[in-house]
């Protein structure tokens, strides 16, 4: 049987972010895609005009539609706007953890979009750390999203690895502190599995002008996944593959580029 990879997360009516690049990019790497979309947004490469979220009920008949069917291994969390939504998510995965009916997750905490409109609800990072976070495989926070977790100021190496060491202490087997919003020529990521911390340096080509990375990123960590690959080399794999798609991003309007997994 066919092995699945399932997103969970908002869609991008632009195309660039959200369950649309998920599914992007698990087929370019060559896996099954399914999503459970948790929030409808009105999107461009400009910013976000508009957010409906999805019933917390109809996020829950998704899940029990795809799991009940589909042969999903590894699955990825995005934008789950507010604490309803993860309240359902974060219960179903725990569920199907403890089934054995799912490998392992990976957890992009989205909290704002590339323009800075916010995409997670104040009240819900609260609930997010507490019941979603402890279940994960694999956790990506950018800078930004590091100091939230944190409550620390990030601007150097060495206090990416401090706060890697403080968001390990919420519960995921892997921390990836993403430093992209670094000033430093090099991109360079930090993973830390609770005894060993490993970087990963890419040569920056742009500064902070491309659209759905986050989104990119955390879908082929799943997508590697998936595919069988132990965690520290899904992760080295998925680095080398949003390297090269922000360097062959494109603009396909008037905002931010566009990643280019196709």
């Amino acid at each position: 049987m066919e092995k699945v990879a399932l997103t969970i997360a908002g869609s991008d009516s632009g195309g660039g972010a959200g369950i649309q690049i998920d599914l992007k990019t698990f087929n370019k790497i060559g896996v099954f895609g399914a999503s459970v979309i948790t929030s409808l947004t009105a999107q461009n490469t400009l910013g976000v005009q508009g957010i409906y979220d999805i019933p917390p009920d109809f996020v829950k008949n998704q899940l029990e539609s795809v799991f009940s069917d589909l042969n999903v291994e590894f699955s990825k969390t995005g934008m789950l706007s507010n604490s309803e939504i993860i309240e359902v998510v974060s219960d179903y995965i725990k569920f199907t953890l403890s089934k054995g009916k799912l490998k392992g997750l990976v957890i992009d905490p989205v909290m704002r979009a590339k323009g800075g409109d916010k995409l997670l609800k104040d009240d819900a990072i609260t609930l997010l750390i507490s019941k979603l976070i402890p279940l994960s495989l694999v956790l990506t926070p950018n800078i930004p999203e590091a100091e939230l977790l944190t409550g620390m100021k990030i601007e150097t190496l060495e206090e990416m690895k401090k706060a890697a060491r403080e968001i390990k202490k919420l519960g995921p087997k892997y921390v990836v502190v993403k430093g992209g919003h670094l000033k430093d020529k090099d991109a360079v990521d930090i993973i830390f599995d609770g005894s060993n911390f490993y970087e990963l340096r890419s040569r920056r080509k742009f500064n902070g002008d491309v659209h759905g990375t986050g989104c990119c990123f955390s879908a082929s960590i799943t997508a590697f996944l998936t595919k069988g690959e132990e965690p520290i080399k899904a992760i080295e794999k998925a680095k080398k593959f949003i390297s090269k798609a922000i360097v062959n991003g494109v603009y396909i309007g008037k905002g931010f580029r566009v990643l280019k997994t196709y």
